[in-house]
């Protein structure tokens, strides 16, 4: 078998042009097809990344956001509840001091209306006791009624300090009685009045209606009272004893 250089150089040759023109026209437009592909596709990514990476911080901020609103709610609706409680509170303070207000308002006006009412009651008693003390003067022998109170006031005159009842001898001592009295009246005065103060001191008389009834004895340091007025007046103290002043 003999080889033929020439065919062989020519097939070389031929080969060889072969490869530089697909070198030349496929091989470097496909590479730089490919390439540029390879570049648009790592583009898109870069930017599907980017884009990602966007999405994820817009949904972190709308995530805050989110649990922002949540606790300003939370804050809102609890600030409102506690306001609603204060007001609920203040309400419920300020109603009881009303109603308290109020209650103490009409126990006063109660007080007021009874003490009134126990005023009018007492003055009516007190003038019906007047009318009754009078009639009852009228009635009642003179004689006896007289002695009564002398007695009385004879007693508490003995019951005087010494000091004080020896003290009446200078001063004297003024008799008041309701009516005017006779001398054998006065005189019994003076006996009586004398034998109970261990002393024979002066003696005035006087009249005042407003007694009613009975005696007073005025000394220097004493006013002693056995008299319808005196008697009404202390009945009057008990009935109000319990008047607030």
């Amino acid at each position: 078998m003999t080889i033929d250089w020439w065919t062989l150089g020519l097939q070389a040759v031929n080969i060889t042009v072969l490869i530089w023109l697909m070198a030349r026209f496929f091989w470097r437009p496909l590479a730089a097809i490919i390439e540029a592909r390879q570049t648009a596709a790592a583009t898109i990514l870069t930017e599907a990344e980017a884009r990602r990476a966007e999405a994820a911080a817009e949904a972190a901020k709308i995530a805050e956001a989110r649990a922002g609103i949540a606790a300003e709610r939370d804050a809102i609706l609890t600030a409102a509840r506690r306001q609603a409680e204060d007001e609920g509170r203040r309400l419920r303070e300020a109603a009881a001091k009303e109603i308290a207000a109020s209650t103490a308002a009409a126990r006063d006006q109660i007080e007021k209306e009874a003490i009134a009412a126990r005023g009018t009651w007492a003055t009516q008693a007190g003038q019906l006791a007047l009318g009754i003390a009078g009639r009852l003067t009228g009635r009642l022998a003179p004689g006896p009624l007289f002695q009564s109170f002398l007695t009385g006031l004879a007693d508490a005159a003995t019951a005087l300090p010494p000091d004080i009842r020896a003290g009446t001898a200078e001063a004297g001592i003024e008799i008041v009685s309701a009516s005017p009295l006779d001398d054998a009246a006065k005189e019994a005065c003076r006996v009586k009045l004398s034998d109970a103060l261990g002393a024979a001191p002066g003696f005035s008389f006087r009249v005042e209606p407003a007694l009613i009834a009975g005696l007073e004895a005025h000394g220097p340091h004493f006013i002693i009272s056995n008299n319808w007025r005196a008697d009404l007046a202390r009945i009057e103290a008990e009935l109000n004893h319990d008047r607030p002043t």
